[in-house]
């Protein structure tokens, strides 16, 4: 069995939600567009996908929460960056936001994907969204549609 990041899953007749800050803008933008290609190559249509912009990362929890709570939506995936800076902000950030969106699809039976970046410096971040570390836009999508399918095997889901 090849790992689940060589393998395209098959996103044909799914309707995925996608919370994305808008804090480093740049960055979230490149996972942007990588969750929208990772759809796309895996079959999804672009219109069946919902984007919604949050202002922070903090608050993908509660984006993400209402767009799982939307019978017509699949599965949500959350971009955001958060990067290390002089206070221990971005501990209390990252933990919140990962904790909050495992509770989000324990709570709906959803898939709901961690593509956050939590980086020690920008260079991390550029990495990660389209450079030498590829992009986790693009494997937080993937990571969702296998969970759907996953989910739904298990017997849950819509």
């Amino acid at each position: 069995m090849k790992d689940a990041d060589e393998r395209i899953p098959d996103a044909r007749g799914l309707r995925m939600g996608i919370v994305v800050s808008s804090y480093h803008g740049s960055i979230t933008n490149a996972l942007l567009e990588g969750a929208r290609e990772g759809f796309t190559e895996a079959g999804g249509v672009m219109d069946d996908l919902v984007v919604i912009e949050s202002p922070g990362a903090f608050e993908l929890t509660t984006i993400a929460a209402t767009l799982a709570d939307r019978s017509d939506i699949d599965g949500v995936v959350a971009l955001g960056c958060v990067i290390t800076g002089e206070t221990r902000h971005d501990r209390y950030i990252c933990q919140a936001v990962a904790e909050g969106l495992t509770h989000v699809g324990i709570n709906t039976r959803k898939p709901v994907a961690f593509g956050v970046l939590t980086c020690q410096v920008m260079e991390q971040a550029m990495d990660r969204s389209g450079g030498d570390k590829g992009n986790k836009g693009r494997e937080a999508m993937h990571a969702a549609v296998f969970a759907h399918h996953a989910i739904r095997q298990a017997g849950g889901g819509s």
